[in-house]
């Protein structure tokens, strides 16, 4: 019985190695960047997005290749969106989950601006930061939203939910390993059953709402977080504090990474105080982040 199961496991990823090359046959010769994006392991993940339907995984992919085609996520810098940035209603966090993934911070309740174009941009720099930061072996990353302050004055238009969400389901499949909403106010379910009916299956199964009284839920968050990492915001012993000029700084040596990855030559900038400098890249290194593996797991 077990020499048969053991088969059947390397049959299925005969067929799924299969189901790659049939992809990467049908898609086609590719430009630097685009082939430089398309490794394996990005074609199993718009696979697995499209249930290993060799023909909707095509037009998905040639759907992002489009779109990073003339939206080049990968050009964008902080400087162009760090005003966005200025409350922390989206950072990086510098502690990673119990498997070792990338944490996104959320802050409905800090938003700050009312341009949906920019707060999209600024969402993009920060998916593609966290992915080029994901520890070795990683592909997926973790966010955590914090409730606090959110009401429907500081709440996105609804339009701008869909747009995000059609980037991040279209654009970054298999990418998001799960998402808690802690602690989330009775106003935001209205919100979130408008916004729930553009989300797929499989995202809606990895949104968790989390509550601070509920035992269930603090055993969850215990089961995806050190407690001693976690912020007291969430649950945990930990301390957070966002500084934006700090933060600044990191994502200012992380865009020189990122130009070198992508193999671009460009001006290094500088962000001290909000303001942008062009000037030579020399700044300390913040609080400790997992070592970069490749954006191109």
């Amino acid at each position: 019985m077990f020499l048969r199961k053991k088969h059947t496991q390397k049959d299925d990823s005969e067929q799924r190695d299969s189901k790659v090359s049939e992809l990467r046959a049908a898609i086609g010769p590719l430009s630097d960047r685009s082939s430089k994006y398309c490794t394996d392991a990005c074609l199993r993940r718009y696979l697995e997005a499209r249930n290993w339907n060799v023909d909707k995984t095509k037009k998905m992919l040639e759907e992002t290749l489009k779109w990073r085609s003339t939206y080049k996520p990968e050009e964008i810098r902080w400087h162009e969106v760090a005003h966005e940035g200025e409350t922390g209603k989206v950072s990086r966090a510098n502690f990673h989950d119990i498997q070792g993934r990338t944490v996104l911070i959320m802050r409905p309740g800090m938003q700050n601006t009312t341009s949906a174009e920019d707060n999209i941009r600024h969402l993009v720099y920060l998916l593609e930061n966290a992915i080029m930061n994901l520890a070795e072996g990683q592909e997926q990353m973790s966010w955590l939203i914090d409730f606090t302050g959110f009401s429907l004055s500081t709440s996105i238009p609804i339009k701008t939910a869909r747009d995000i969400i059609y980037i991040l389901q279209g654009h970054y499949p298999e990418r998001l390993a799960v998402a808690f909403l802690y602690n989330p106010p009775k106003i935001f379910e209205a919100f979130y059953k408008a916004t729930r009916y553009f989300l797929d299956a499989k995202t809606v199964q990895k949104v968790k709402f989390v509550y601070p009284k509920n035992k269930d839920s603090v055993e969850l968050m215990k089961s995806y977080f050190d407690v001693e990492n976690l912020p007291s915001e969430f649950g945990g012993t930990g301390t957070l504090k966002y500084d934006h000029e700090e933060f600044s700084r990191l994502m200012a040596q992380d865009d020189v990474k990122t130009a070198k990855l992508w193999g671009i030559e460009e001006k290094h900038h500088h962000i001290a105080n909000g303001s942008e400098h062009s000037t030579a890249l020399v700044a300390p290194q913040p609080a400790p982040i997992a070592q970069q593996a490749s954006w191109l797991n």
